[in-house]
């Protein structure tokens, strides 16, 4: 079934906070650069990349020289908006570096939704792909306060399977401090054993996701899964993997066993929960 993947043409990419930042919680550079790189050199080869990217209150508690994440929701509102021109303007830097213009997709989750709303992203999505500009998505947490309110919410797990239906995407692929979808919590049981491949999500799948173990992000394995049911559900491949070394995309894009793969829905359970939603 991985072979499948080879063939996936428009691949959306999420980056956790986890993936993008020291342990500090300061930006990687050299992380970003190699991101930029990658999904330059997988546009350039014809396929089609979206990138949902976490990190803007990370980054806005760096440039105001904060210790820890911000508690209140109007800290944190704050230091999204410091942080998230800041993100751009460093994603920038690095994608100019291979010559590959990248466009800043902000989202709300009423932007689903809502019909108008929804076509219209859809639309700035299409331009987007048409020029062969890269989407840089992101929640727009000034206006959108689900996500920083709720630690739990996800860290944009959501947002990025949300992203990849309404981009008809081939294949999702969430990146963030884990290596993939265990049996069992694999900081508490030292047998867990990585399960390479998920054809249901169901509440046995659910029951045995962790949670990150990181205090950057906002999102653990459940969130991941909730993203990766989304995904499916809609006729959409999805691989949770570990960002520690943002090159494993090439790996994962030729097949190889990495991380969880979780396997689309058919055709006709697709078009039912479409037709359910509508």
């Amino acid at each position: 079934m991985r072979q499948t993947i080879k063939e996936a043409e428009t691949i959306v990419i999420k980056m956790g906070t986890t993936s993008v930042t020291h342990a500090n919680g300061t930006l990687n550079l050299k992380k970003l650069d190699q991101l930029a790189r990658v999904l330059t050199d997988l546009e350039n080869s014809g396929r089609k990349m979206v990138l949902v990217s976490s990190g803007a209150i990370g980054c806005g508690m760096n440039r105001l020289g904060l210790k820890e994440r911000p508690k209140t929701l109007e800290a944190k509102q704050a230091t999204a908006s410091v942080g998230q021109g800041l993100l751009m303007e460093i994603y920038h830097k690095f994608f100019d570096e291979y010559h590959q213009n990248v466009g800043q997709i902000l989202l709300t989750k009423d932007v689903f939704k809502h019909s108008i709303k929804r076509s219209n992203a859809i639309n700035t999505f299409k331009a987007l792909k048409n020029r062969s500009i890269i989407p840089i998505v992101n929640e727009n947490d000034c206006i959108a306060t689900d996500e920083i309110q709720e630690e739990c919410f996800g860290d944009n797990d959501i947002l990025s399977a949300m992203t990849a239906d309404i981009v008809d995407a081939d294949l999702l692929i969430i990146l963030s401090d884990v290596d993939g979808l265990y049996d069992s919590n694999p900081n508490e049981n030292e047998d867990a054993i990585l399960l390479q491949t998920v054809e249901t999500i169901d509440s046995d799948i659910l029951n045995s996701a962790g949670c990150s173990t990181s205090g950057l992000g906002t999102g653990g394995m459940v969130t991941k899964i909730g993203a990766a049911k989304y995904a499916t559900d809609r006729g959409i491949n999805t691989i949770i993997a570990s960002g520690e070394d943002v090159k494993v995309i090439y790996d994962i894009l030729e097949g190889n066993e990495i991380g969880t793969f979780f396997i689309k829905q058919d055709l006709q359970e697709v078009q039912n929960v479409k037709k359910s939603n509508d």
